[in-house]
């Protein structure tokens, strides 16, 4: 399955890529050196996207690594509005609503294209940058003794573009906010364990204030799951694999394996060892069968992987694909938020979506209604 949807993939890209580079040759208002240049190099910045997918990036130095790793994967993103961008204006000329001049050799049009684009990743980079903190409020009638404040999140995505000082910030925003526990929903690690070593990142991990329990996601089998287990132990973090522990003696939480490993235990084997006095909250990267959580009577879920598509239109595909890919859900008496992500995959840009986390308050009933 995954060859076939690799090739897919592949030829969609390339596909989008000739009709782009098609229009910008067209558009381009130089001599045709210059439209060689302008063309070949916006060719290589997208076929660069496949060889750091290969690993390669790991054998250059780090930081030319990672301003690889930003030009190539932010060069799929500016392939995507180049089609939008072209598409609406070829049907605009389909139908005569611009006029022939503005596809030839057009000043007009060249940096039009190029204020738009511009104006899209400096929007998104901003709205990547400035974290959203969103307050989600829980109630249990099981006997917690008392509230619990928790931060939540998911996909991290550390690596060669969220590097340590990046991540110093993220960990300055948690202790901020002096939680009792925090949860992370996968995916910590983005694709190389490489940076994470070299920029001793578990030290920044190490700095949090309170417990801190996560699941596996999709990339830490893509970076090799012993090597993410042992990055998790010397940073402190409690990684749990179809594992269930017991939290202040209240709350268990279960981390199970994720769904990438089909021999991971079924939810009602991970759950059934739960004290049924305590409050429980389930930590599974991939949001698929939700409805798994309700029939295993767990009372909270966590999970992320969508990121909601990072940019528009793609939200609209996770918005199709899953039954919840953002935000506050319930499935009778199960709760479930879907995080867009603290972090990302490839290039820092936003639009349409948000980077997040969640700072989740959980309350004992009878407590919350003395207070009302």
């Amino acid at each position: 399955m995954r060859p076939m949807f690799f090739i897919v993939f592949l030829l969609l890209v390339l596909s989008a890529l000739g009709y782009v580079l098609w229009h910008v040759w067209c558009v381009l208002p130089m001599a045709k050196p210059l439209k060689w240049l302008v063309v070949l190099l916006m060719a290589a910045a997208l076929v660069s996207m496949f060889f750091f997918l290969g690993g390669k990036l790991d054998t250059m130095p780090l930081n030319m690594a990672s301003v690889m790793y930003e030009v190539s994967t932010s060069s799929i993103i500016i392939l995507l509005y180049l089609v939008i961008i072209f598409f609406l204006m070829d049907v605009g000329r389909c139908c005569r609503l611009l006029p022939p001049t503005l596809f030839h050799e057009s000043w007009a049009t060249t940096l039009s294209v190029v204020a738009i684009l511009t104006a899209l990743l400096v929007g998104g980079n901003i709205k990547y940058r400035n974290k959203v903190r969103v307050p989600l409020t829980l109630t249990t009638d099981k006997p917690i003794g008392r509230e619990y404040k928790m931060v939540m999140g998911s996909d991290l995505h550390i690596g060669y573009h969220n590097r340590r000082a990046e991540l110093a910030r993220w960990i300055d925003l948690i202790n901020a906010e002096k939680p009792d526990l925090i949860l992370v929903a996968g995916d910590i690690i983005d694709m190389s364990m490489r940076p994470i070593m070299e920029e001793k990142m578990a030290e920044e991990f190490r700095r949090l204030n309170a417990p801190v329990y996560a699941c596996l996601g999709n990339h830490e089998y893509y970076s090799r799951v012993p090597a993410a287990r042992r990055f998790y132990a010397d940073a402190g973090i409690h990684l749990l694999v179809d594992e269930a522990v017991v939290a202040d003696s209240v709350i268990t939480i279960v981390g199970r394996d994720d769904r990438t490993n089909p021999a991971r235990k079924p939810l009602d084997k991970v759950v059934g060892s739960a004290p049924d006095s305590t409050y429980t909250i389930v930590l599974d990267h991939q949001p698929y069968e939700l409805e798994r959580a309700e029939q295993a009577r767990v009372d909270f879920q966590l999970s992320g992987h969508t990121h909601r598509g990072q940019v528009w239109p793609i939200s609209w595909i996770t918005d199709a694909v899953y039954e919840c890919s953002f935000g506050p859900w319930q499935k009778g008496n199960t709760h479930y938020y879907i995080s867009s992500g603290l972090g990302i995959w490839g290039g820092k840009y936003r639009i349409g979506t948000q980077s997040e986390y969640v700072v989740a308050t959980l309350s004992p009933k009878k407590v919350l209604e003395k207070e009302l």
